[in-house]
Order: C-alpha cells, then sequence, then structure tokens
C-alpha cells in the first residue's frame, strides 16, 4: 500500500519539467474517473498544459469542491490540448474493467490534437504508451497535468450521471454518481438494475 500522502502536498510541475529540459515535451498527463463505482461509465482525460497558462488551484479533483471543479474545468479546456473519453457500462462488462482502462488512456493519448513527447499515468499501472514517460502513484496530487486531468475525468463523468439520473429516476445516480453506496444497493433490491449498472461487478453479478 502505498503511504498516504500529506495533506500540505499539492502538485507542481517539476515532473514536467525533467522530460522538457531532456527534449521529450510536451508532456500529457493521463487520468481517469469512475473505476470503481456499480454503475456508469469509465471516463478517461488526457490533457497537455501550456506551461505559460496553468490555471490557479490545480490538485487532485477528489479535494476540490464542484463548483471549483467546474471553474478549473472551463480553464483547462480554454488554455490546454485535451481529449476525454467514456466507455459504457455494457463497454466495461464485455471486458476486464483494469484492462479496457488501460486501452482508453492509451486511445485517449492518441486522440490529443498535439503529440506528446512524453507521458504521466497517475497511478501504478503503465499503458502501453506511445512513447517515454511513467505511472506515478498518487499522481493527481503531485503533476500538474495528472490534476488537471483528473478534473476533466471527474467532471465529465459527473454531468454524465446526472444525465443518468433524469433518464432512470429513482436510482439517486446524482447524488452517490453510481458508488456502492448502502442507498444505492437498498435501491438495487427494491427496482433491480438498469442499464448503466455495470452487471459483471459484484454483488450485481451474482
Amino acid at each position: 500500500m502505498p503511504k498516504k500522502l500529506p495533506q500540505n502536498i499539492v502538485p507542481d510541475y517539476s515532473r514536467e519539467e525533467r522530460y522538457i529540459v531532456r527534449g521529450l515535451g510536451p508532456v500529457a498527463g493521463v487520468d481517469e474517473a469512475g473505476r470503481g463505482p456499480l454503475a456508469g461509465p469509465v471516463v478517461v482525460a488526457a490533457c497537455i498544459l501550456d506551461p505559460d497558462h496553468i490555471p490557479e488551484g490545480l490538485n487532485d479533483s477528489k479535494k476540490l469542491t464542484s463548483a471549483k471543479r467546474e471553474k478549473l474545468f472551463d480553464e483547462i479546456l480554454e488554455h490546454a490540448h485535451c481529449s476525454v473519453i467514456s466507455l459504457s457500462a455494457a463497454e466495461i462488462d464485455r471486458s476486464n474493467i483494469r484492462a479496457v482502462t488501460l486501452k482508453v488512456m492509451v486511445e485517449a493519448v492518441h486522440a490529443l490534437a498535439v503529440k506528446p513527447g512524453a507521458i504521466l499515468v497517475d497511478g501504478r499501472d503503465w499503458p502501453d504508451m506511445p512513447c517515454a514517460g511513467e505511472a506515478v502513484i498518487k499522481g493527481d496530487a503531485l503533476s500538474l497535468s495528472i490534476a488537471a486531468a483528473s478534473i476533466l475525468a471527474k467532471v465529465t463523468r459527473d454531468r454524465l450521471m446526472k444525465q443518468a439520473a433524469q433518464f432512470w429516476p429513482g436510482y439517486g445516480f446524482e447524488n452517490h454518481a453510481g458508488y456502492g453506496t448502502a442507498t444505492h444497493l437498498e435501491t438495487i433490491k427494491r427496482l433491480g438494475p438498469c442499464p448503466v449498472h455495470r452487471m459483471s461487478f459484484a454483488p450485481l453479478k451474482s
């Protein structure tokens, strides 16, 4: 288990700069949102920040308020090269969640309008990326590029879950975003699963 980072740690641009000075820029950060929930998509984002226009306040998306994430989301899209890919519950059920997430991370990098010279990926797994880079455990709290990608992925997924709540009311997707809360599990028992539930995940699998 990786050690928990001190609360005063904030992401910086030092990892990106180490690649840039080696002639391996620009650097893309990659992160995902939604690997663990029982419902909804996995969303993967890739982001190449402009070093001269890095939005203030970038951090791990989980440490930010919803309002702050939304504000930063717009600023990132305005000043950075970005790509966001969503993978549906049905697509997740047809494959292994870990393998398919890593595959989509590569697709998100290829979808960038600018080809990166290096890539920083949140987590411990290194996908089969097309260039140099590294996996960074707790990268969304350490790298500004990964933090930006985490915000893009989180905001996009939250918006998709709010849309799902309109199509399938009663499940509370707008509140728990598909995670396996006690309320969500009780609702599944009462209403049964709906089309955005991941039937390959326990306890739905059984």
